[in-house]
């Protein structure tokens, strides 16, 4: 993620805990210094603990819209001998922890144009905090058709799924994509991978922008198949990833 550059310290408190999957967590803060924390949707926060004596900072992308309040979602995993995505996923309601942000230029363009939104895992996040900004007001979306393409391994890896099939169904220029890679017969949605669905979508159309995020070989492989294969131009890809 892009090096942050303000390193004033402010305090999350968590609000709420919920498990999406056994090792996926969705955490609600509030920040305790501000009544209006501010942040573009698709920014991230980088979280400050010590361990063994030593300060650790992790990145974390933003899983909400601002809100016009002090309050921000993550969306994680637990990571194996890893000490701070279980640090946050193991915390109590009502602990808190340090942070500096927002950071981050992966955000939506302006103006608008029709937008592929592209995504595996806990790439999810700042997805959904983009599409939560734009339909919070129809004028921000009025005449631009989006897509959602999100991959996963399994049904219930497809996190925020009844949420963005409720926004399928309110906003018709929103269309959902779940694609599952290892789901068993009785999955009568979109197969494969996130890439095979784009190539689909994006074949002709360089009149778009494409917003991807996740792990680093997932980013590639759809960056070089925008730019290198279908001819989209370089600033119409946005990414974020996760090494």
């Amino acid at each position: 993620m892009p090096a942050a550059t303000d390193r004033k310290l402010l305090t999350a408190r968590l609000l709420r805990s919920v498990d999406l999957h056994q090792e996926t967590k969705h955490l609600e803060f509030e920040v305790a210094e501000t009544r209006n924390f501010e942040f573009t949707a698709g920014q991230f926060i980088s979280m400050r603990a010590e361990k063994d004596g030593r300060e650790v900072t992790r990145a974390y992308s933003i899983a909400s819209a601002p809100r016009g309040n002090n309050r921000f979602d993550l969306c994680l995993n637990r990571v194996e001998m890893g000490f701070f995505s279980n640090y946050l996923c193991d915390m109590s309601e009502g602990a808190e922890v340090k942070f500096h942000g927002p950071h981050g230029y992966f955000v939506l363009r302006n103006p608008l144009r029709d937008s592929l939104f592209i995504a595996t895992g806990t790439g999810i996040a700042p997805m959904r905090g983009f599409l939560q900004w734009l339909f919070a007001d129809s004028a921000r979306h009025a005449g631009r058709q989006l897509w959602l393409m999100f991959g996963a391994r399994y049904r219930n890896a497809l996190y925020y799924d009844e949420e963005f099939r409720a926004w399928e169904l309110q906003f018709p220029n929103f269309h959902y994509t779940p694609t599952l890679s290892r789901e068993g017969p009785d999955w009568q949605g979109a197969r494969g991978y996130v890439q095979e669905h784009v190539r689909q979508l994006a074949q002709g159309r360089t009149d778009m922008d494409a917003y991807i995020c996740g792990l680093k070989d997932m980013v590639i492989t759809n960056r070089k198949l925008l730019i290198d294969e279908l001819a989209w131009e370089k600033k119409s890809v946005m990414f974020e990833r996760f090494d």
